[in-house]
C-alpha cells in the first residue's frame, strides 16, 4: 500500500511537476522509497530507507527523460525495498499480493526476495519464456494475483512500460505531450494534467527508452527498527497469565462485578441491562437510498468509505458496492498499529470489489515513539483509566477524511461502525459514569470531553512521563473526533442490521478474508493494539471488551448467555503473537513489560488455569 508515480517525456523532466508528484506520494507512506531514472543508455535504481523527498536530492536527474518513483508504506517484508529488479525487468507496485506463496509454486522462476511484489516479476518472466505476447502479460498477472495490483512493470529491453491495476488505484494524465501517472488523480490535477484516466482492469503500454546496459542499483542505508515484526509463537509466551475468575456476574448478561459503576438488582440483573436501549434496529433501507441519491455520479466515484480493514468496515464496503450500488473510494489512515493482516484484508477486499484505496499514512516511526513514551509512563504508575491514551493516535482518522474529501471532490462518507462496540468501562476506570443515553459508539460534546480531559489530566499527574511530545498529537486527534462538525456523514449499520454470523460467513467464504493465527474471533484482529490492552484489562479486572460486546449481543437477542460465556472464555485468552508484535513495534522488552503488568494488584481472587 504505497504511492507510485512517473513522468515520461522526450526531454528533461520538469522538476516542479515532479516535486508535486513526490510530495503527494509521501502522503501514502514515508518509511522507505525508490526511484528509477535513465542516463547513458541505462536505467538506474536508487532505494532508500528514508522518504522519497530526501532521496530526490540524491538522484541525478539532469539527463533523464523519464523518472519513476515509489514512496513506501512498508507492508510485507522489510529488507526487500522497491523498485524490484529481476533479470532486468523492473517493477514499482502499490498493493499486496496475498497469494504469492501459492503462485511461486506454480511458476518456473526462482524466488530470491521476501517481498510479495517479486511474484509479479516472476509471472512476467515465466510468461516471456513461454512465448506469451507482451500485451497479454498484465492480464495474466491480474488473473493470477489475489490482492491489490496497481503497478508499473518495465520491460527495458523492449522499450515499454505497462501500467495496470485491478482496483483503480492508478491514474494516467497528459500535459504538454508529457505523460504522468500516479496512485491518485489529485496529484495529476495539481500539475495541470488533462485527460486524466483511471486505469482499472486493463493495461496501458507506453514507450520508454530502450536500455542497452545492465541496470545499476544504489542502496542507501539499512533500517535498524523492524517496522513489520513477524507474528509467530516463541518460548516467552509462557509468562502470559490467564486466570479463571470467581466473579459475580449479571444474571442476564455476563458483565462482572469489577465493571466500573456496576450494581445488581434483587434479581441479579445489572444496571447496564436495566438501562440498555436496543441499538441494532435499522431504519428502512429506502431512507438511505433516498439520502445517497443526490450524491450519485454516473460512472464516477461518488462516496468515501473510511476503511480500517476490520470486519465491519469490510462488510460495510460489501454492502455499499453490492446493495447500494455505489462507486466508492476507500480511505485508510495508517497510524502504525495496522498489522500486516489488516493490510492484507484491505488488499483482498479492494481487489475483489475493484475499489480504489487512498491511504494517508502517519509518520509511523514517530507515532510508535509516542505510544512507547506513554506506555513507559503508564508502566511506572499503572492506571486502567489511562489505557485509552495508547490508542489516541488513531483519532486523526477523522481529520484526514476531510482531506480526502477535498482531494477527491467527494462529500458523502459512509462508515461501517458496529453499533454494539460500546465500552463504557474504558472511561469508567477513569471515574466517569456511563451515559446510557449516548447513541453513538464515540461520545461527542464539549462538556463530556472537558470532563474526560480533566479526569485524565489528574491521572497523568501520577506519572510525569505522560507530559511528553505526544500530547499535541493526542489532543488534536481527539479534537477532530469529538468537536469538528461531521457533514455528509452516515452509518451503513443505521440501515442494515448488524449480524455477526452473516458478516463472518460473507467475508470468509465470499472474499477469502484472512483470520488471525492466535484467536478464533474475527473482531479487531488487524488492530495491533487490541491484544495488549485486552490482556491488561483481563489480567487486572477479569474482563475485556469481549465481555461488554457479548453482553450487548445478549441484550439485543442475538446471543444466549451460555454461548456468550463460552465465547469469552476463548476470546479472552492471551494473544501472544499479537502482543509480542505490539511491543516489538514499540521497541519495548516483552518480558519486562509483561512482568510489570502481571504484578499489578488484581480486582478479584485468582485461580490459575494456565
Amino acid at each position: 500500500m504505497c504511492g507510485i508515480f512517473g513522468v515520461i517525456s522526450n526531454s528533461k523532466v520538469d522538476n516542479k511537476d515532479l516535486d508535486v508528484l513526490i510530495k503527494h506520494s509521501q502522503q501514502r507512506g514515508r518509511d522507505s522509497s525508490g526511484m528509477i531514472s535513465f542516463s547513458d543508455e541505462q536505467y538506474n535504481i536508487c532505494r532508500a530507507d528514508f522518504d522519497v523527498g530526501k532521496l530526490r536530492g540524491r538522484v541525478d536527474l539532469t539527463k533523464s527523460p523519464v523518472v519513476f518513483g515509489h514512496s513506501r508504506l512498508i507492508t510485507n517484508g522489510l529488507n526487500d525495498n522497491q523498485p524490484v529488479l529481476k533479470d532486468e525487468l523492473m517493477l514499482i507496485h502499490n498493493g499486496i499480493v496475498v497469494n504469492d506463496e501459492e503462485i511461486w509454486s506454480e511458476v518456473e522462476v526462482e524466488r530470491k526476495l521476501k517481498i510479495d511484489s517479486e511474484v509479479i516479476l516472476g509471472i512476467a518472466l515465466d510468461q516471456i519464456v513461454k512465448g506469451t505476447k507482451l500485451v497479454d502479460i498484465p492480464n495474466k498477472i491480474m488473473s493470477e494475483c489475489k490482492g491489490v495490483v496497481a503497478c508499473a512493470l518495465f520491460f527495458p529491453q523492449f522499450g515499454k512500460v505497462a501500467l495496470f491495476s485491478n482496483n483503480g488505484s492508478l491514474y494516467l494524465g497528459l500535459k504538454d505531450k508529457v505523460q504522468f501517472f500516479a496512485s491518485e488523480s489529485y496529484a495529476l490535477s495539481q500539475i495541470g494534467c488533462t485527460e486524466i484516466k483511471q486505469i482499472i482492469h486493463e493495461a496501458v503500454f507506453i514507450d520508454i527508452p530502450i536500455s542497452k546496459n545492465t541496470t545499476q542499483v544504489t542502496e542507501y542505508g539499512v533500517k535498524k527498527l523492524d517496522l513489520v515484526p513477524e507474528l509467530k509463537f516463541r518460548p516467552e509466551e509462557s509468562i502470559l497469565e490467564f486466570h479463571q475468575h470467581n466473579l459475580k456476574r449479571c444474571t442476564k448478561c455476563i458483565l462482572p462485578e469489577t465493571m466500573p459503576f456496576i450494581y445488581f438488582d434483587d434479581n441479579g440483573i445489572c444496571n447496564y441491562c436495566n438501562n440498555y436501549k436496543v441499538r441494532n434496529v435499522p431504519k428502512p433501507k429506502e431512507e438511505l437510498f433516498n439520502i445517497v441519491k443526490p450524491y450519485r455520479r454516473e460512472g464516477q466515484l461518488d462516496c468515501i468509505v473510511p476503511f480500517s480493514g476490520g470486519r465491519d468496515s469490510c462488510y460495510g464496503l460489501h454492502l455499499i458496492v453490492n446493495e447500494l450500488k455505489m462507486k466508492p473510494v476507500t480511505y485508510t489512515y495508517d497510524w502504525g498499529m495496522v498489522t500486516d493482516l489488516g493490510r492484507r484484508n484491505i488488499s483482498r477486499m479492494c481487489s475483489e470489489l475493484g475499489v480504489e484505496n487512498i491511504i494517508v499514512a502517519a509518520d509511523i516511526t514517530q507515532k510508535r515513539k509516542n505510544i512507547a513514551k506513554n506506555l513507559t509512563a503508564w508502566l511506572k504508575s499503572p492506571h486502567l483509566g489511562m489505557m485509552s491514551l495508547l490508542t489516541a493516535g488513531d483519532k486523526h482518522f477523522f481529520r484526514y477524511v476531510e482531506t480526502v474529501k477535498q482531494q477527491t471532490g467527494i462529500n458523502l462518507n459512509l462508515w461501517g461502525v458496529n453499533p454494539l462496540e460500546v465500552t463504557h468501562f474504558k472511561t469508567g476506570f477513569l471515574g466517569i459514569m456511563p451515559d446510557f443515553e449516548e447513541k453513538r459508539v464515540y461520545s461527542h460534546g464539549a462538556m463530556k470531553q472537558l470532563r474526560y480531559q480533566s479526569k485524565r489530566f489528574r491521572a497523568m499527574l501520577q506519572s510525569p512521563g505522560y507530559f511528553n511530545s505526544s500530547i499535541w498529537d493526542t489532543l488534536s486527534g481527539e479534537y477532530h473526533r469529538s468537536f469538528t462538525e461531521k457533514k455528509d456523514y452516515y452509518h451503513i449499520f443505521d440501515y442494515w442490521c448488524w449480524d455477526e454470523n452473516q458478516i463472518d460467513d460473507t467475508l470468509l467464504n465470499q472474499y477469502g478474508w484472512e483470520k488471525a493465527i492466535d484467536t478464533n474471533t474475527t473482531w479487531r484482529i488487524g488492530d495491533g493494539t487490541a491484544a495488549f490492552y485486552n490482556y491488561v484489562y483481563y489480567t487486572v479486572a477479569g474482563f475485556t471488551e469481549h465481555d461488554t460486546f457479548r453482553s450487548n449481543q445478549i441484550r439485543e437477542g442475538q446471543l444466549s448467555r451460555d454461548n456468550a460465556l463460552a465465547l469469552v472464555t476463548d476470546e479472552n485468552r492471551p494473544r501472544y503473537p499479537n502482543i509480542r508484535w505490539y511491543l516489538d513495534a514499540l521497541g519495548l522488552d516483552f518480558n519486562e513489560v509483561i512482568s510489570i503488568v502481571n504484578k499489578i494488584p488484581k480486582m478479584y481472587n485468582v485461580n490459575h488455569i494456565m
